[in-house]
This record gives structure tokens, C-alpha cells and sequence, in this order.
């Protein structure tokens, strides 16, 4: 029922921010709510409870007997409570992603956590209701209705679920056990918030650590890796706890539902086919040779060294320039990107820079990485960076403003249609940031700069795919051997470092402490299997682009229909006007194929 908040959509590279990187925009979240104190959160916290008993009372055992029209007021009512919750933990997330280590802030959210779980109990009734009623009377419901038969796609997802639905009693005690779950992801939220490392004599959060990553001098970059594989260490029984315990949960309940593999929920949610994601993920396996391995050979090489370790992964080239890129410079670039694409497009990015739609600063406590929240449709979508002026950093600008788009494009077709599967959420996002590398590419000046900026954008597109199938494989992996008993720590390193060196490929060594390095990735305790959607929707962009590149005639109309279609359509809906199926085998050669174009032309620059 509940709107939950995405997580950092990125494997971020970001630092403590000390740099004149400009004025950066910080979130005025008055749009929800002026205040945890405001009237106005009273209010839809009292109308909340009583709605959801009202609904529960007007119609629990009672969908059967109801006509189209009947089925459409109920409907309309479950979007106004989703509405409703939805914008009160938008407010309540938003604040506690500002400042995770604020004890106010983490207890605000989770007593609205427990009292909306509380508030929409009953309502648990209605998707097993409606699992229930015959295939021929619903769709004898949607020829009588049309305003109905619009909500067709959102009850086919509901209905795919019926076959590992459970009795209406178990189906409330997990919906009322979910705050369990999502106490184990806080905990891993304010560990990860929590940590300290000292570099060099300097005390840094994640962010900051992770960020001496990209840095020129090899010795920081080094200590970096080795402060972060000690501190790492350090924590890894809480962190091999939470994923034991979400691993676990998840497992019991799979077993409970009869699903298949510990991936199908996914897949369900995704509502995409398990084989299709069968088909990319040997696509990607099969094209480690031609993509990581051979780019990591030639980064080995302009690195001038033997063999390349984990904190070289990320290294700027040598020639690369460390000019920092100001707010100011990064906006005006990504705003020409999308205003050259489209008009439409840079005018609904706007008000974002403007009105307090993104908070951009690296602060204490703050959540790492990036993400864009849709909030609810009736208000707006909040962008949040740790924006540090290195050009990933505004290509991750590009990137979060791009889902921001997608989602105030979408809003129009209402809570339950709005939301995308995480296959497509990816679709604009990706889109923008290669809207934005082309038009920075473009204003290369130098064949070093060209160069830097090519290997910058795949070194992006290797840790979008091949790095998120490796994680996608660690997962399958932990989740199977977890069915098998608890996991230690060096369990978990093992099963990590299995698809390391496959992934990245011989121009790697690994350091003592690498096998740690799973316990800091979100997606995995918060959205398990979430990591392949970056693959799917960069496989996606990549063979859209080209379609676009090609000079499809009306492009930029059949993209803003495809991203105002939200959850509403199937992947092949969407992808068809544009002559595209992704349950072609062959559809993702054709992505893998860009990455590969982008590294022959790298090696064309050697000569």
C-alpha cells in the first residue's frame, strides 16, 4: 500500500565538501509539510486512520458483489489513502536521509513507520480480494467501465501474485512485520552513517573516503581503500547480521508463497520476465571480455603499471584535468543538454535548481549517494546529491534529474499508474546523462580531452552494467547459500570475491580487505535484486539512443509519451513505436555494443 522511498541509485564516488563548489541548493520540504508540528500532518494522519477503517468496514468480503462503477469508487478511495501515506513518509523519509544520525529525526520516522503499518492493516484484504474474482467477471467490469479498465495494467501486476498469495490472516501478519524489516534497514543505514575513517590524519565519513578513490595520488588513493577494508572489518559481524537476517526473512517467506527462486519476486515487481533477465545477464557475462577486461588493460597501461589494484578501479587518467566543476557551471551544462534534446524537457527540469527540489550538499550524517524521490503525484518529485564538482558528479546530476523528469511526467496517471518497474525507472535517467556526456564529448577541445572524457563514460557504463551483474550474481549466490544455514563474514567475502576477478578481469590484483567490500552496497539490504535494473535500463537507453542517433522521425514525441506512460504500459508497449524488444536475445548485444564502440574508439586514440 505504502509508497516507500528508492535508495542511492548509484555506487557513488563523493567527498567531504570543503571545495567553493558555489551555492548549493538544499531541500525546502514545506510542500509536504511545513514541520513535524504542522496542523496539516495532524490532519491527514487522523483522516489516514479513520479512511482506512472506513474502506476496510465499506468493503472487506464485499469486491465479489461489486459493479464497475463500485469497484472504480474503491479504487479512487485506495489512491487517495496511498496518496495520503505516501506523502506523509515522503516527508518523514526526506527529513531522516538529511541527517541519518539524528536520533529526532530516525525516531519521527519510525513511529509514522509503525503507526501508518498500523493505520492500513486492514486494508491488506483488498489485492487478495481481488486476486480472488474470476478472470471473465473482471474483464466483463472493464468493458462496462473504461475510467475502470484504465487500472488494467496495475491489477494484471496485482494478479501475477495470486499464485503465492497466502490466507488473509498471514497476509496482515506480514504486512504488520514489515517494520521488522525495515528496522534491520536502518540499523544498516545508521552503521554506514556512523562509520569514521582517518586518512592522512583527517577524519572523514563514507563519502568523503570514497571519494579519495578518484583522486591523482596513488599512496591517498591506497590509503583510502586500506582505512575502508579496516573499518569495514571492524563492523562486519553487524553487517553480515543484517544480511543473515534480511537473507533469512526473505527466504522464509519465498518458501511460504512457493516462489520459485529467491529472484522472482523481483521479476514480479519488475514485471518483467525472468528470462529476459536471463538473456541480459549472459549478454553482459559473455561481453566481460570485450568490455571490462579490455578497458582495464588499457587503463592498466596509461597508469603505467604491471598489474592494477581495487583502488585503481576509479583512478582519473594521468593526463585527466582535476579542474573542479562549480554548481553554477554543472546546472548550466546539464540544462543546455536537455533544453537541445527537447524544450519540453529542460522547462519541467527548472523548477528544480529553483524551488528547493534538491539538496546537493555533502553534510554530516547525511545519507550517501544519490537518489530521486517521486513523492506523490500532487506535489513533486526531491533530488538528492552529494555533489563534490568532479565531472561524474555532474553527470549524477544529469542522471537524478532525469528520474526527476520521468516522475513529473508520469504523476498524470495517478498513484497506483505513476510508478514505474525498476527496469524502465532507469529509462530517462540514463537517457539524460547521455544527453549530457554527447554535448560535453562534443565540446572537447583536445584529443586528451576526448580521451578522458570517452574513458570516463565508460568506466560509468562498466560499473552500470558489468558491476551490477557481478553484484546481481554475488546475490543469487548469498541468497542460495543462505538457504543452506547462517553465513559468516568470511562466507560472504567468499562468495564476493568469486565474481570479482571474473568481472573485472586479469589486469587486477586484489588487496588483503577487498572481501569486505560488499557490506557498504545499499541495494542489497534494502531491495535485494534491484541492482540489475542499472543494467537493464542502460542496455535499454543505449539501443534507444541509437535509435534516436538514426533520426527516427517524431523521436522526442514518442519519448515524452513512453515517460508519461509511467507503470501503465509493458516493456514491449513501450519499446515498440521505436522498433525495440528487449525480449530479444539479440536487443542487448545492441546496448553491450555502444560500451564496446566507446573502447574501440578509445584504442583507435592509442595510434
Amino acid at each position: 500500500m505504502l509508497t516507500h522511498l528508492p535508495r542511492p541509485l548509484r555506487d557513488a564516488n563523493a567527498a567531504s565538501g570543503d571545495r567553493n563548489l558555489g551555492d548549493l541548493p538544499e531541500w525546502n520540504l514545506d510542500d509536504l509539510y511545513a514541520g513535524t508540528d504542522a496542523p496539516e500532518l495532524k490532519r491527514d494522519l487522523d483522516w489516514l486512520e479513520e479512511a482506512c477503517a472506513s474502506f476496510a468496514a465499506d468493503y472487506e468480503g464485499k469486491l465479489a458483489d461489486l459493479d464497475a462503477a463500485g469497484l472504480l469508487d474503491c479504487v479512487l478511495r485506495n489512491e487517495k489513502i496511498n496518496n495520503i501515506a505516501g506523502r506523509i513518509m515522503s516527508f518523514a523519509g526526506l527529513r531522516y536521509y538529511q541527517q541519518t544520525t539524528d536520533a529526532e529525526r530516525a525516531k519521527f520516522m519510525g513511529d509514522l513507520q509503525e503507526k501508518i503499518t498500523n493505520f492500513t492493516t486492514p486494508l491488506v484484504f483488498f489485492t487478495l480480494e481481488l486476486n480472488r474474482l474470476p478472470d471473465d467477471h473482471i474483464e466483463k467490469l472493464y468493458d462496462r467501465n473504461a475510467d475502470l479498465a484504465r487500472y488494467k495494467p496495475v491489477f494484471d501486476r496485482i494478479r501475477k501474485m495470486k499464485p503465492y498469495q497466502l490466507s488473509d490472516e498471514l497476509e496482515k501478519f506480514l504486512h504488520d512485520l514489515g517494520v521488522v524489516g525495515d528496522a534491520w534497514e536502518r540499523l544498516f543505514d545508521e552503521t554506514i552513517a556512523g562509520l569514521t575513517f582517518e586518512v592522512d590524519g583527517e577524519e572523514l565519513n563514507i563519502e568523503g573516503t570514497l571519494n579519495l578513490l578518484t583522486e591523482q595520488d596513488r599512496d591517498k588513493r591506497e590509503a583510502a581503500a586500506r582505512e575502508l577494508a579496516t573499518v569495514f572489518a571492524e563492523n562486519i559481524k553487524i553487517f553480515a547480521r543484517v544480511h543473515n537476517t534480511q537473507a533469512k526473512e526473505k527466504e522464509v517467506i519465498d518458501r511460504w508463497r512457493g516462489m520459485e527462486t529467491a529472484q522472482t519476486g523481483r521479476h514480479l515487481s519488475n514485471d518483467v520476465e525472468p528470462e529476459v533477465v536471463e538473456a541480459l545477464r549472459n549478454a553482459v557475462v559473455a561481453a566481460y571480455p570485450k568490455l571490462s577486461h579490455r578497458y582495464y588493460e588499457l587503463k592498466r597501461k596509461w597508469l603505467g603499471l604491471d598489474k592494477m589494484e581495487v583502488w585503481d578501479r576509479n583512478a582519473p587518467l594521468p593526463m585527466e584535468d582535476k579542474r573542479i566543476v562549480a554548481w553554477d557551471e554543472a546546472e548550466r551544462t546539464v540544462m543546455e543538454a536537455y533544453n537541445a534534446f527537447d524544450p519540453r524537457m529542460g522547462e519541467i527540469a527548472e523548477p528544480f535548481f529553483r524551488k528547493g527540489w534538491i539538496d546537493a550538499g555533502v553534510k554530516p550524517g547525511k545519507a550517501p549517494g544519490a537518489f530521486a524521490h517521486p513523492t506523490v503525484t500532487n506535489v513533486h518529485p526531491y533530488v538528492m546529491l552529494n555533489y563534490l564538482g568532479k565531472p561524474r558528479d555532474v553527470m549524477t546530476l544529469a542522471h537524478e534529474l532525469g528520474h526527476g523528469v520521468h516522475q513529473v511526467l508520469a504523476a498524470g496517471q495517478g498513484e497506483m499508474l505513476s510508478s514505474t518497474p525498476l527496469t524502465l525507472a532507469e529509462t530517462a535517467s540514463v537517457f539524460g546523462e547521455m544527453l549530457t556526456f554527447r554535448k560535453m564529448l562534443d565540446g572537447a577541445e583536445t584529443k586528451a580531452h576526448r580521451k578522458v572524457m570517452l574513458a570516463g563514460k565508460v568506466e560509468d557504463m562498466i560499473n552500470t552494467v558489468v558491476r551490477q551483474i557481478a553484484f546481481y550474481d554475488f546475490e543469487c549466490k548469498l541468497h542460495e547459500a543462505r538457504r543452506g544455514g547462517e553465513l559468516t563474514p568470511d562466507d560472504i567475502n567468499a562468495l564476493w570475491m568469486s565474481v570479482q576477478a571474473e568481472s573485472l578481469g586479469p589486469a587486477f590484483e586484489f588487496m588483503d580487505g577487498y572481501e569486505t567490500f560488499w557490506a557498504y552496497i545499499p541495494h542489497f539490504v534494502h531491495s535485494p535484486f534491484y541492482v540489475y535494473a542499472y543494467a537493464f535500463g542502460d542496455g535499454l537507453v543505449n539501443a534507444l539512443y541509437a535509435v534516436y542517433e538514426q533520426g527516427e522521425p517524431g523521436f522526442e514525441d514518442k519519448y515524452f509519451e513512453m515517460l508519461k506512460a509511467g507503470g501503465s504500459k509493458h516493456h514491449k508497449e513501450l519499446l515498440a513505436p521505436f522498433g525495440l524488444d528487449a525480449s530479444d536475445p539479440a536487443f542487448w548485444d545492441k546496448g553491450l555494443s555502444m560500451i564496446s564502440g566507446f573502447i574501440d574508439e578509445l584504442e583507435a586514440l592509442e595510434d
